[in-house]
């Protein structure tokens, strides 16, 4: 109780400032990978001075030893991150009524357009009828920019045959991933990370654990499309939906991207 009563206004102030710039960061990872890492250095954080509080010695010094380089660790951790607010500060046009705000500025963040999701599954359904492979990745919140710089950049406007052609089997293109950003086909031939989950059973391919993989790492939502049996599969959060219908595939896209 003696706490309380010595607390300052000072002392208020400075919690609540903490707190509306810890609810902010929360506000610019989310969506993203980094959340978790978030989540993980705060919980961190709060351990160390519970441990501290509790007067255990041999536990606050490993802990501080571990705090004591934490500024050099949240750079190498949060590098991608730290690059692309800095990037966007620097960048004109910074400050705009359309951007979510942090603080007093208003950020960018890759706010998803709505979807032209019919082109998007009429070009699955005649992909999957004519046993073509495909890959097909729809980023939300998170851009994926680090897997779109891996592929061959196109920024063209949705189209159910353009689609079709960038998988056609003697197609430059049809390896790899089709990265849709902003309802506009961002890049193809795209290389994601393969998920090491042992649950995937044996019979899926690479398609499939590139799929769940980029899904495990960031919001973006995946559609497959097998090669050999034309079978359509729906990844989400490193979840993995498979024998999935058209119109199944239509509402999946709808409740996820609303």
């Amino acid at each position: 109780m003696l706490c309380f009563i010595n607390l300052k206004l000072i002392d208020i102030i400075d919690i609540v400032l903490v707190a509306i710039l810890l609810f902010e960061l929360y506000n610019l990872l989310k969506g993203t990978v980094a959340i978790n890492i978030f989540f993980g250095i705060v919980a961190f954080y709060f351990l160390w001075k519970l441990v501290n509080a509790l007067q255990m010695k041999l536990l606050s010094e490993i802990f501080g030893a571990f705090i004591s380089v934490g500024f050099i660790a949240l750079i190498v951790v949060f590098q991608p991150e730290i690059r692309k607010f800095l990037l966007m500060l620097g960048t004109p046009g910074f400050i705009s009524k359309k951007r979510k705000r942090f603080f007093f500025w208003k950020i960018n963040m890759n706010t998803p357009e709505v979807l032209d999701a019919d082109k998007v599954i009429m070009a699955c359904r005649n992909l999957s009828e004519s046993k073509t492979g495909a890959l097909i990745i729809i980023a939300k919140i998170s851009g994926l920019e680090q897997y779109v710089e891996t592929g061959e950049k196109m920024d063209a406007v949705i189209s159910e045959t353009l689609i079709e052609n960038i998988f056609f089997k003697n197609s430059p293109l049809h390896d790899g991933a089709l990265i849709i950003q902003n309802n506009r086909l961002k890049a193809a031939r795209c290389i994601l990370p393969v998920s090491g989950n042992q649950k995937i059973p044996s019979n899926y391919g690479l398609r499939h654990r590139a799929a769940v993989g980029v899904t495990e790492q960031s919001d973006a939502l995946a559609i497959i499309v097998s090669e050999e049996t034309g079978l359509i599969s729906y990844s989400k959060g490193g979840k993995l939906q498979t024998k999935v219908k058209p119109n199944q595939l239509k509402t999946y896209l709808t409740e996820d991207m609303a």
